[in-house]
């Protein structure tokens, strides 16, 4: 089978700039794959690299590390944005002035799952950081997919309301690429682990063959 992304030897960066050198990395259906590594490492531009890459052919829910959030608007509107291009100009534009009762029940619903449902018409500037994460991973569960891209999609929110979200991830995602800071969530949740440092990828292999000293060399310099 065909996997949905496969990048072989190539060089990543942003503004000539390169930050990941040689890099070989697959996503097949069904995997479930967390990029570990200090701050900097490269987390983030593979992740973008990667979303560029599959989103012309496959459908895919992204959850950004800086969200992506409109803060005037309300809870609702952003999470809606989850599916603006699957409709034309005109009709999302009606939809954000007067959203319909199916668009609002199914956003609702959403926002249950993440603890929000009660904020549906707060404007996202008056949430808290954790708050505004949970709506950028509403707004991925609005869009659903294939597979969903997420960038420590929940690093600002504890640690039980983590597992549930990751849990969550896993039943409605069958294919997932996040970074994640939590080592032992990352464990938990992925089939894969990558590890990257030093402008490469040091480890790709399941959690089980990856021992903890390896980890540890990622986040020394």
């Amino acid at each position: 089978m065909t996997p949905l992304l496969a990048l072989e030897r190539e060089s990543l960066g942003y503004g000539g700039r390169t930050v990941l050198s040689e890099v070989s990395l697959t996503l097949a259906i069904g995997e479930r794959v967390v990029l570990l590594g200090r701050s900097g490492a490269g987390k983030s531009t593979l992740l973008e690299v990667a979303h560029d890459r599959m989103a012309p052919h496959t459908r895919v829910a992204l959850v950004p590390q800086d969200q992506a959030l409109v803060p005037q608007l309300s809870v609702l509107r952003n999470v809606m944005m989850g599916r603006l291009d699957d409709h034309g100009a005109w009709r999302n534009l009606r939809a954000l002035i007067r959203p319909p009762a199916a668009d609002r029940a199914g956003v609702r619903a959403v926002l249950d799952a993440v603890g929000l449902a009660p904020e549906i018409d707060r404007p996202v500037g008056q949430l808290s950081g954790g708050q505004k994460q949970r709506v950028a991973l509403a707004r991925a569960f609005w869009r659903g997919g294939a597979v969903l891209i997420g960038d420590e999609p929940v690093s600002a929110v504890d640690e039980r309301q983590s597992g549930a979200l990751l849990e969550d991830m896993r039943a409605r995602f069958d294919t997932a690429l996040l970074a994640l800071h939590d080592v032992a969530m990352a464990r938990g949740f992925a089939t894969r682990l990558v590890g990257i440092g030093r402008g490469a990828i040091l480890f790709d292999a399941p959690p089980a063959e990856v021992s903890d000293a390896d980890i540890a060399a990622l986040y020394t310099r």
